[in-house]
């Protein structure tokens, strides 16, 4: 196994995936981080790799080759490497991070995690038996709003949580089209698992505890995948949580999440961004200071040089599983409570 590099060596990372979520994070990485070198991508799909490569030469940096196949790059690539950015759909998740640990990188996985619990324990003991870092890009987990809030929370400042009421929206249905998103043995899902699984591991990290039953309902109105969910839930103190997305709505993607305590409420969104507080007494919310917002990558390069613990662990994704395989089951049943088991 390849020891972590030294703090000043610039980090080798591979991009497994080229698509538009892909050059998102690209972009930001080729503009402001001189000291990440990417030797070479993963993308199967030519057209992809062009757009990918007309970055690169924006940016005047050299362009990359591509190896298609993810075992391939590993066996050629692996010892130029230290570390491996996942963006692919949802369905190859597991397998190519599995890969890429046990070829000794560290790896940074695009949300959601992984397709349902199993996959998720796997990924777990791959971690600990390779000894890797993973880090799951959840914007919520990895912004300090919500880990000002959660450390609000835990501390018992505003007394117990009562309940949490989420929702997030998106016109996501037209935006989405004939993508894989809306294939569901690629996607997983479908609104609910893509722009909803923001809101669904927000909401789970604020709460912070284990949810015990859930009863959900999904509605496809019409598509291969749903469009419309709402779930209903009960934590393991006691706590109520609903949770409610539309992805077929106004040209729009935002979202609205509450979490009611004795002693305040606090308000936020999926992927952070704000954070306000209304205290008892107090007739508005108010906004909560919070520290500067830092990117996925920066956060990933901070926790591989031991500067910041892990905000956003493979735990993180197995928490989120766990929900979601137990909205699927109560969906599948006309929203019949599931009660979770650990």
């Amino acid at each position: 196994m390849k020891p972590l590099d030294k703090p000043t060596d610039p980090v080798r990372v591979a991009f497994i995936g080229c698509g538009n979520m892909a050059r998102s994070h690209l972009s930001v990485i080729l503009k402001h981080f001189l000291d990440t070198l990417v030797p070479v991508v993963c993308e199967p799909d030519p057209e992809q790799y062009e757009f990918t490569a007309e970055n690169f030469r924006l940016a005047g940096r050299p362009v990359p080759p591509n190896e298609p196949d993810l075992a391939t790059l590993l066996a050629q690539y692996g010892p130029e490497l230290d570390a491996a950015f996942i963006v692919t759909p949802h369905v190859f998740h597991h397998e190519q991070t599995v890969a890429c640990l046990e070829a000794g990188l560290d790896v940074l996985l695009e949300k959601p995690m992984v397709m349902n619990v199993a996959e998720a324990k796997s990924l777990i003991e791959t971690r600990d038996r390779s000894g890797r870092l993973l880090v799951v890009a959840f914007n919520g987990s990895l912004s300090p709003e919500i880990r000002t809030a959660v450390t609000m929370l835990q501390s018992g400042e505003l007394g117990p949580i009562q309940s949490i009421s989420a929702t997030i929206w998106q016109n996501w249905r037209e935006l989405t089209g004939i993508s894989w998103r809306q294939i569901p043995s690629e996607a997983g899902g479908g609104f609910m698992f893509d722009t909803g699984a923001h809101m669904l591991n927000t909401t789970a990290d604020l709460a912070g505890e284990p949810f015990v039953e859930v009863a959900a309902w999904l509605d496809n109105r019409g598509a291969n995948v749903d469009i419309i969910g709402t779930v209903m839930a009960r934590l393991q103190s006691g706590a109520l949580v609903s949770m409610h997305g539309s992805g077929e709505t106004v040209p729009s993607c935002a979202s609205d999440i509450r979490v009611f305590c004795p002693g305040a409420i606090l308000r936020t969104g999926a992927w952070g961004g704000f954070l306000e507080i209304q205290r008892a007494g107090l007739p508005e919310f108010e906004k909560v200071d919070v520290p500067p917002s830092v990117g996925a990558w920066e956060q990933f390069l901070a926790v591989r040089r031991g500067d910041l613990p892990n905000p956003s662990p493979p735990e993180v994704g197995l928490r989120m599983a766990y929900l979601w395989d137990a909205i699927r089951a109560s969906a599948a049943n006309n929203g019949v409570p599931v009660t979770l088991s650990y």
